[in-house]
């Protein structure tokens, strides 16, 4: 492989690639395939993305010399970042880039390329949306709770993690700092509802919207793209978030009964058995705090698909696989 000497900007998002495009760029490397002959020799297979959040399939044509063309399949591995130099063609409806020798495709090694290109920015400043976190914990009058949260949020590693974090992998606020923003969204559509029903605790429902989704701090993870932990994949967000928060309650020394209150209103988040709350919602905060949850998630999740598929068609329409049904785009 040839070291690279000076640090590669990206040039063109994954979005923008037309078919017939000349490709000389730096990417992430999202999924793998082994290598397989050709008539003319070895190949491989690559899906490649960027911070545009768009994936290619990419192709490598390499000789007839199987152990080089296998080097430099090993040497890409998930998550680096590589850089290609390449043609963009239409292939079976979609854009395939691909290599053929002498042009390259190599590995970069960290520092030689920005991380900003592969993750998407924060769509909102980090400092202030955490000053609007602190605020609402400082309106907090319940001792306990405000001991608990004060304790928690005040911590600078968390306060460094949580305005960096992504709310998701890819389905909503999939960005740098997106937990921050999604959590003060949710935060918000609480505050309406105790607007609307003076009878319920203002003070659970700041507790709750604000460590409902805590757990994610250690259930994804950055590097080049947003993926999840091991932990988090085998115990998952609301797990890891209530055994967080079940111990900085016994820490701070909260009450028997407002512990159990916040926990369960972490447990039950996801509203239903089969989206994975081992609990339902059972008293009113725990329902405001379910709802404000999906709010803030399903109109993000939409405002996004509208706006990624408003640049691949022309039509009014999109067809939203998770939703199942059409998009109106326009």
């Amino acid at each position: 492989m040839v070291a690279v000497m000076e640090k590669l900007a990206k040039k063109r998002k994954v979005s923008d690639l037309k078919e017939g495009d000349a490709v000389d760029d730096i990417f992430f490397v999202k999924f793998k395939k082994g290598v397989s002959p050709y008539v003319n020799g070895f190949a491989f297979e690559l899906t490649l993305s960027d911070n545009s959040g768009k994936n290619i399939e990419y192709k490598y044509w390499g000789g007839r010399d199987e152990n080089k063309v296998r080097a430099i399949y090993d040497s890409l591995k998930p998550d680096s970042v590589v850089h290609v130099q390449g043609k963009v063609s239409a292939y079976r409806g979609k854009l395939q880039l691909a290599t053929n020798e002498p042009a390259i495709i190599e590995a970069l090694q960290e520092g030689f390329y920005d991380n900003a290109d592969f993750v998407k920015p924060s769509r909102k400043d980090p400092d202030r949306m955490y000053s609007e976190l602190l605020k609402a914990i400082s309106a907090v009058e319940n001792p306990g709770l405000k001991k608990l949260l004060s304790g928690i949020f005040q911590d600078k590693d968390i306060e460094r993690r949580f305005k960096t974090q992504p709310g998701a992998i890819e389905i909503h606020h999939g960005w740098t700092g997106g937990l921050l923003q999604h959590t003060l969204e949710v935060l918000s559509y609480c505050r309406t509802s105790a607007e609307n029903y003076p009878q319920l605790d203002k003070d659970l429902l700041t507790a709750g919207a604000l460590l409902h989704d805590i757990g994610k701090l250690e259930e994804l993870t950055v590097t080049t793209r947003i993926k999840g932990t091991k932990k988090g994949q085998l115990a998952g967000h609301l797990i890891l978030g209530t055994i967080y928060v079940s111990r900085k309650c016994e820490e701070y020394g909260l009450d028997a009964d407002t512990q159990d209150k916040l926990l369960h209103i972490i447990i039950s988040h996801h509203g239903k058995l089969e989206y994975g709350s081992p609990k339902e919602p059972m008293f009113p905060e725990a329902i405001v705090v379910y709802y404000a949850d999906e709010l803030s998630a399903k109109i993000t999740e939409v405002i996004e698909f509208v706006a990624d598929s408003k640049a691949d068609t022309e039509d009014d329409f999109m067809y939203h696989k998770r939703y199942g049904k059409n998009i109106l785009l326009k």
